[in-house]
């Protein structure tokens, strides 16, 4: 495939199976300036290359195509992977990663960007981190349950009465536990076997429960991955929009619960009650449980000495709560690239090495019987039960001889060394653009809204063979796949306009008045800019005219300094690679900012690189200097749910860098701010953390 293999070639050492890493800081300080298993991945020369790997003038960086139409950017980026598939991996990466800080010492396991043990904990990360446990662990989940469902359907009569053969035969013969292990390692080992025994099919055609054809919920089969079957202009689209619905309905629930809907006051339909003429709750988020519980005869909450210990206890367990989740797609993301490896990784080794461990379980499985078992699982449960003083005195024995015994046994130290997850694949990726000055254009955006459309027949789904897994007609399916018109639809020049109810009246007068608010807010912010406050300097130009956009990337990146309108630059072609900002008027460029950790080379080589001999830098700063950059919003939370529901506009968000010496700069209404982030964190030779 690529050279991938021969950087981890398989071996049958036993360290290739069970590598042991270094699991403390003065284990690993020794080899911290050597490259993490990315770092090396990214500079390794590859045989399949991509436009992004092919070499070039690497004097300049050379630009793929950041302001070029799709189709226009050349294919693949990556070689081994496709474009679509690379900007999936990019773009849930600029969701889910915030704040990164450089380790000062190597990663265990051969590769960083893990996650923090004392993660910062906000809602909105909480939230994305639900949402990457739908897109992962939940949707793997349910197309399992959907395979189950097909094959116990009998609809495939070959097929399931295969199945159900070979496992009578083995039961007959006391044999299953071996057939399992042997089918496990057969799926590990042998990639070409899980679509013979596993025929892929559009989740959302299947039925969970009986494994018959369904009609896909959205109405449309227009993406093969998501479970409504939800249109999608670029791939993974749809799951990603199911993601974020998915938690949106869970916190809709919650606010139901504590306003709700009592069942003393069922749902009324006639126009002109009180209940359509306010909002839906679940709509706009207010705190009236406390008026529920007055209206209900209660006392209210003011006397109530439960209410702040259980809102403080329900805090303290929300970020191990957050961090048990993200440990959990963690891991599942793991395996995931482990079974399907992508390039530059290596694509047997972890095969083998999953495979390999389960070799030893098959052969034992031969000599256990259910005798056995049964009585194995019965003093496991009696020792778990009455070995507390045992069991403690076992652990402080562990953590007084071995103090790191736990990271041990992490899976990601030991069976699943060097395999990664999306974000550390993703760093992977962009840091093979980096190394070759060639960096990774950022995913397509567009405004306007997917194509409603079927998908078009597909290599991996043919229809005749979906007809027949299905217990389908070709009519059938193609009935389900196409688009579905309700029945009480007609003719759309025929059809009256809907009457506004009492509600919409009333939340538009809400929204009209909120935007003459939100508008008038941000108005007064240059008028507090100009006397000197620096709240509103940062507020200035967080909401950008979407018909003025500025050239932007790979190189400079519109944004502002103290509200003043400039651009920040890397600049690959200075004696040590840098990132500056400067200016947008000579007007503005003040000469009593300091720069720190600079040069005169350095200097004059970033002031070479910036467009124009008279635009000089405000300040400098190496990129291996940079220990930290955090994504900054530019506005709370609730500024930006106002300005999203009232003005329908993007807020431009920000972004803070700190050198190795404490230095902070920070700048605001960043155009491109999550490629910048990501430039920054894939350019230098510094081993990540996420926070």
């Amino acid at each position: 495939m690529s050279t991938a293999e021969d950087y981890e070639p398989v071996s049958t050492h036993a360290s290739s199976i069970l590598p042991l890493p270094a699991t403390s800081p003065a284990q690993s300080r020794g080899s911290a300036n050597a490259p993490t298993d990315s770092h090396a991945l990214a500079a390794a020369d590859q045989d399949v290359k991509g436009a992004a790997q092919i070499d070039h003038n690497h004097r300049e960086v050379k630009d793929l195509g950041w302001n070029d139409p799709t189709h226009e950017i050349p294919r693949p980026l990556v070689g081994g992977l496709s474009n679509e598939e690379l900007w999936t991996l990019i773009r849930r990466f600029n969701k889910h990663t915030y704040h990164v800080k450089a380790m000062p010492h190597a990663p265990p396991g051969g590769l960083d960007l893990n996650i923090a043990d004392e993660d910062e904990f906000s809602p909105d990360k909480f939230r994305s981190t639900l949402e990457r446990l739908y897109m992962t662990v939940i949707v793997g989940v349910i197309a399992g349950f959907k395979h189950i469902a097909r094959l116990r359907s009998w609809n495939e009569r070959k097929r399931t009465g295969a199945f159900c053969a070979v496992y009578f035969i083995a039961w007959l013969l006391d044999l299953v536990l071996p057939l399992l292990m042997a089918f496990v390692i057969t799926l590990i080992a042998f990639p070409k076997s899980r679509n013979y025994l596993f025929p892929p099919t559009p989740l959302a055609l299947v039925d969970i429960s009986t494994g018959q054809l369904q009609q896909p919920a959205a109405g449309v089969l227009a993406s093969r991955g998501s479970l409504t079957g939800a249109p999608e202009k670029h791939e993974g689209e749809a799951v990603e929009q199911e993601a974020s619905n998915f938690v949106s309905g869970i916190a809709a629930i919650g606010i139901n619960s504590a306003t709700g809907q009592h069942p003393e006051n069922p749902k009324q339909d006639e126009e002109g009650t009180i209940d359509t003429a306010v909002p839906d709750p679940s709509n706009v988020a207010i705190s009236a449980a406390d008026a529920k519980d007055k209206a209900a005869g209660g006392t209210g909450r003011k006397h109530d000495k439960t209410k702040e210990p259980m809102q403080d206890a329900m805090w303290s367990k929300m970020r191990p709560l957050m961090h048990g989740i993200e440990s959990i797609a963690d891991t599942w993301e793991r395996f995931g690239n482990a079974l399907s490896p992508t390039p530059p990784f290596p694509q047997r080794a972890p095969r083998t090495r999953l495979a390999g461990l389960l070799v030893p379980v098959l052969l034992g499985s031969f000599f256990v019987n259910s005798y056995m078992i049964i009585k194995g699982l019965g003093f496991g449960a009696g020792f778990a039960f009455f070995g507390q003083p045992v069991i403690d005195r076992g652990i402080k024995t562990l953590n007084r001889k071995f103090p790191h015994w736990q990271k041990l046994l992490e899976l990601r130290n030991t069976i699943l060394k060097g395999i990664p997850t999306n974000a550390q694949l993703a760093i992977t990726l962009l840091r093979i653009g980096e190394a070759n000055k060639a960096p990774i254009p950022p995913p397509p955006r567009s405004s306007s809204p997917p194509s409603s459309g079927a998908i078009t027949p597909h290599s991996d789904y043919d229809h005749t063979e979906l007809s027949e897994g299905l217990d389908t007609t070709p009519e059938e399916l193609e009935r389900a796949i196409r688009p579905s018109t309700p029945p009480h639809v007609t003719d759309p020049a025929s059809a009256k306009p809907e009457k506004k109810k009492a509600s919409s009246k009333v939340l538009s007068f809400f929204k009209s008045t909120t935007k003459t608010g939100v508008a008038t807010a941000l108005g007064t912010d240059r008028i507090k800019a100009q006397v000197g406050s620096e709240h509103a300097k940062q507020r200035l130009g967080i909401l950008p005219d979407e018909k003025d956009i500025p050239p932007m990337g790979p190189v400079d990146f519109p944004a502002r300094m103290h509200g003043k309108r400039g651009s920040i630059y890397i600049t690959a072609t200075a004696v040590t690679p840098c990132v500056s900002f400067a200016f947008q008027s000579t007007a503005d460029q003040v000469k009593d900012i300091v720069t720190p950790n600079d040069n005169d080379s350095q200097k004059n080589g970033v002031r070479e690189a910036l467009e124009g001999p008279a635009l000089k830098p405000v300040w400098t700063v190496a990129i291996n200097e940079i220990k930290e950059v955090r994504k900054l919003g530019g506005l709370g939370w609730k500024g930006k749910l106002l300005v999203g529901w009232a003005l329908n506009k993007t807020v431009t968000d920000g972004l803070e860098i700190i050198d190795r010496r404490g230095n902070k700069f920070v700048c605001t209404a960043i155009t491109l701010r999550e490629e910048l982030f990501n430039r920054l964190i894939s350019m230098g030779t510094q081993k990540w953390e996420s926070w």
